[in-house]
């Protein structure tokens, strides 16, 4: 929806989600993964310090190849960062 962008729904929910795994988990590290079209998704990845991007990777949607980036958070950055 146009009307809830820029407003911050999008990062809140991408913070919780990445709470979740390291406080109800024993992983060191989580992924995320975006098509590379979708500069705000991004921009919400980097908000919360998820460091490493990799530009690599393909996902298929709707019948057709496209390109990806990947993000990662290694435990000790989200003890800092996502509280």
């Amino acid at each position: 929806m146009p009307e809830a962008r820029s407003r911050g729904y999008g990062t809140e929910t991408q913070r919780q989600l990445a709470r979740y795994p390291f406080a109800h988990t024993q992983v060191n590290r989580i992924e995320a993964e975006t098509e590379i079209a979708n500069i705000g998704e991004q921009r919400a990845w980097k908000r919360l310090i998820f460091a490493g991007r990799e530009c690599c990777g393909v996902i298929f949607r709707h019948g057709q190849r496209r390109d990806c980036v990947i993000y990662s958070l290694l435990r000790p950055e989200a003890d800092l960062n996502l509280k």
